[in-house]
């Protein structure tokens, strides 16, 4: 929608106010985005209040693809991109792909995007993830409720060939230290890895390899000051694991292979 250069500006001071960086930046999304004055109000007023600008705007800008994000559903980080280029590194077409704590579905999205007739199941605990994940990823694959490997067909067993999981690896008494948005708008479950932030990626590399397929991958995100340990995890269950950094994203992701 249009509107006078005094309303723009007043946007913009009232977002910068409420501490957005890129104030300039947000207030275009926003207006461009609201189809009435109304409407605007509302979103600016969402923004100010400290709700998520991809909850407000109702999408995430994510690996080049539009990721529909709605109220109350971890919002994918650009850092996470990075777990994407891992995974295409070693996906090949005609895959069979599984996105654990998938959240919106947008990792598992992204790696469909770019590979040809993969398989994909996408699994989460959360309803809300799990009903967005399935607008994302529509017909191109199956989203599963419930908590990690307990809801996948049991037919996959032994024959995924890429596993990736962006699990929860916060620890929980650093959740505290979370810009706002996080904390208030985001499910804590999304977030809450544990004592040491580790619990939930434990369990996936418990599991993982009565799940892959021989020579297939597991990719975790994780943090640099964790990664040591969830490599370590990786090698205790027979996984080859290495460790993947990217300084301009500030990312890191392990990926470990299952031997043949």
């Amino acid at each position: 929608m249009q509107i006078s250069d005094d309303a723009q500006r007043a946007i913009v001071r009232e977002l910068r106010e409420s501490g957005c960086v890129f104030a300039e930046d947000e207030a275009d999304l926003l207006i461009t985005w609201s189809e009435t004055m109304d409407e605007l109000h509302c979103r600016v007023a969402r923004r100010v209040a400290g709700a998520p600008l991809e909850h407000v705007l109702g999408w995430a800008d994510f690996y080049g693809l539009r990721i529909v994000v709605e109220p109350g559903v971890f919002v994918p980080r650009r850092r996470t991109e990075f777990l994407v280029h891992q995974a295409l590194t070693v996906a090949d077409d005609g895959d069979i792909i599984v996105d654990l704590c998938c959240g919106s579905g947008a990792v598992g999205e992204a790696v469909m995007a770019n590979r040809d007739r993969c398989q994909l199941s996408a699994v989460d605990l959360d309803p809300a993830a799990v009903r967005c994940a399935r607008r994302n990823i529509g017909s191109k694959g199956q989203v599963y409720a419930g908590d990690l490997y307990n809801p996948l067909p049991e037919h996959l067993q032994g024959r995924i060939n890429v596993l990736v999981a962006n699990a929860p690896y916060v620890p929980t008494q650093a959740i505290g230290m979370m810009p706002q948005d996080a904390r208030f708008y985001e499910p804590a479950a999304a977030l809450d890895g544990g004592r040491d932030g580790l619990d939930i990626q434990r369990r996936i590399v418990a599991e993982a390899p009565r799940w892959l397929a021989p020579g297939g991958y597991l990719l975790m995100e994780t943090s640099r000051s964790q990664a040591e340990y969830s490599a370590d995890m990786c090698l205790r269950r027979g996984l080859v694991p290495r460790i993947a950094i990217s300084d301009d994203l500030d990312a890191t992701v392990i990926v470990a292979r299952k031997e043949t």
